[in-house]
Parts: C-alpha cells; structure tokens; sequence
C-alpha cells in the first residue's frame, strides 16, 4: 500500500536550516507530482511547495519562496524539502502528500518543525 514517511524535523533557532525528507513506497513515484504542506496550530493546513515527476518544475508559497528548496531523488524514491532562513511563523507540522486519483490523496504522518530562540 501507499506510504509516505517524513522525518527531519526538530527544534531550531531563527535563521536556522533543517532538511526535512519524505520516503514513499506503494506507487510509481517518478511518475506523480510530491507536494508538502504544514499546519500550524489553529491554522488550515497550507501548500508549501510541489515539485514535478521529472524534477523539473517546482512551485512554492510566497512565504516560503527564495528560503526554501524542493528537490526529488527518483531512484531513491525521496522527495526533500530543505528549510533556510527558518522564522518562528515557520513553525508547524510538515506533511508530504501525493494526489494519486483525482479524488485520493495519500498523506504521510507528519514531522514537527519548531521554530523559537
């Protein structure tokens, strides 16, 4: 069956960076557009980036948008999200996703990334 796993998260200061990752399985994952999103406490859960099957095109929130990067590793089924310049808004759950059918997405369980000095 689908499974997306993160991992990465943590505690880190202001300006900080982190590397968050997403290992899928149960799917042909160079095949499917990978997207994270975060929910931060009493706030909807929101799109930070999504990234192509092939790597080559990427999307981001503005919020995030010049501070963090999207990247894939399609022979290692992988998709990456690194986190620069972190600021305490940043703060929340991330979740990888994938939109499988038109009416499905698979979500993984979420990692927590703190953001306070």
């Amino acid at each position: 069956q689908v499974q997306l796993v993160e991992s990465g998260g943590g505690l880190v200061q202001p300006g900080g960076s982190l590397r968050l990752s997403c290992a899928a399985s149960g799917f042909t994952f160079s095949l499917y557009v990978m997207n994270w999103y975060r929910q931060a406490p009493g706030k909807e859960r929101e799109m930070v980036a999504n990234i192509a099957g092939s790597g080559r095109i990427t999307n981001y929130a503005d919020s995030v948008k010049d501070r963090f990067t999207i990247s894939r590793d399609n022979a290692r089924n992988v998709v990456y999200l690194q986190l620069n310049s972190l600021k305490v808004e940043d703060t929340a759950v991330y979740f990888c996703s994938v939109r499988l059918r038109p009416d499905f997405s698979s979500w993984g369980q979420g990692t927590q990334v703190t953001v306070s000095s």
